[in-house]
């Protein structure tokens, strides 16, 4: 019995805590230094690249005025979303992920939780915003000036960034994530040094249906309308004998914006939904995602902040030639901001 008793207290003393001398501690899980340096580098570029990627897109539309334009304002915000996201959620996430710990305070630990949420549900948003600009732009091109506006358009990342904060901040700082639940949650999952964003089943399938699930069925629904439309004026083009050429010139264009931004969309549902069906099913199956799965679905779903300027690239030439103005040093040129980006 002394020996098992001794055996007992020596594996105790092995199990690795956040805080070695603090009651009610986390466990720590101390991954090697051979697979902590690669980890570093991965999450570390990832977040290089989100914040210079989408860093450039916001110079981009700031300095050109050719890109001062209605459907612009909402990418720009689009790319302030994924900005900060890289800026100030995904580096304390690479210090959470890798060294299985939170070091950073319990204060900002809801900051960052309460910021994450809300710059997830202000992707979606945006991108709902969009869509409704891609349907009157496709669907009624002759109403698209008078009623989408600038005005408008404030008024639509007005909505979408209280909206957003509001649920973010909301659900963490209020504590409604575990409502009903407060008892199992300070009992069986708080601890030093954890920062997980634990939710019960009401918090989580309502967080979800509002911030990801309810959203993209509208936008899925809005982009059905407008492929709809765009093959019928497709069609419509063909069989007319007499065309337009600057009408067929500016479908050209509208036609290239929606079909970026459709990809857009696909991208961040293909990204996200991922973790937020793991976010609804979890509470049902009595928390047994493994914490490895979750936190690589979150990554999994920051990836979509670093794929945007990237899908940008690929499709705008306008895109690619504003890039080369910024490397060449043009953009230090007097009138650089007038510089006509749709000429070949």
């Amino acid at each position: 019995m002394v020996v098992l008793a001794l055996i007992q207290a020596h594996t105790v003393e092995l199990t690795p805590l956040c805080y070695d001398f603090l009651n009610g501690s986390c466990p720590k899980f101390a991954y090697p230094l051979l697979l902590r340096v690669p980890l570093y580098m991965f999450f570390g570029s990832l977040v290089i690249l989100t914040v210079l990627g989408n860093l450039f897109v916001i110079l981009t539309i700031v300095h050109f005025k050719q890109l001062h334009m209605p459907t612009n304002y909402l990418v720009l915000s689009l790319a302030v979303t994924d900005l900060l996201l890289g800026g100030f959620v995904m580096p304390p996430s690479m210090l959470r992920s890798v060294e299985t710990c939170w070091y950073l305070g319990t204060l900002f630990c809801k900051l960052h939780s309460s910021v994450d949420i809300t710059l997830s549900t202000a992707s979606i948003l945006n991108l709902c915003f969009i869509s409704i600009d891609r349907y009157y732009a496709v669907c009624h091109p002759l109403l698209y000036h008078s009623k989408i506006t600038p005005l408008v358009t404030l008024i639509m990342i007005s909505i979408c960034w209280i909206v957003s904060a509001t649920v973010g901040f909301g659900i963490i700082f209020l504590e409604l994530n575990i409502l009903g639940i407060e008892k199992f949650y300070h009992e069986n999952v708080a601890c030093e040094g954890g920062c997980v964003l634990f939710q019960s089943a009401a918090s989580s399938t309502a967080s979800s249906l509002l911030s990801f699930y309810l959203p993209g069925v509208v936008m899925l629904s809005i982009y059905m309308k407008i492929f709809h439309v765009a093959q019928k004026q497709a069609k419509s083009i063909q069989d007319s004998k007499c065309k337009n050429k600057i009408k067929s010139m500016l479908s050209k264009e509208e036609r290239k914006a929606t079909k970026t931004l459709a990809v857009i969309m696909g991208v961040f549902l293909s990204l996200w939904t991922p973790f937020f069906l793991c976010n609804v099913i979890d509470s049902f199956i009595n928390y047994s995602v493994p914490p490895l799965l979750f936190d690589m679905l979150v990554w999994i779903g920051y990836l979509n902040s670093t794929c945007n300027p990237v899908v940008y690239a690929f499709f705008y030439k306008w895109f690619r030639k504003a890039f080369n103005i910024f490397l060449s040093g043009k953009i230090f040129q007097p009138g650089s901001s007038r510089i006509n980006l749709f000429s070949h």
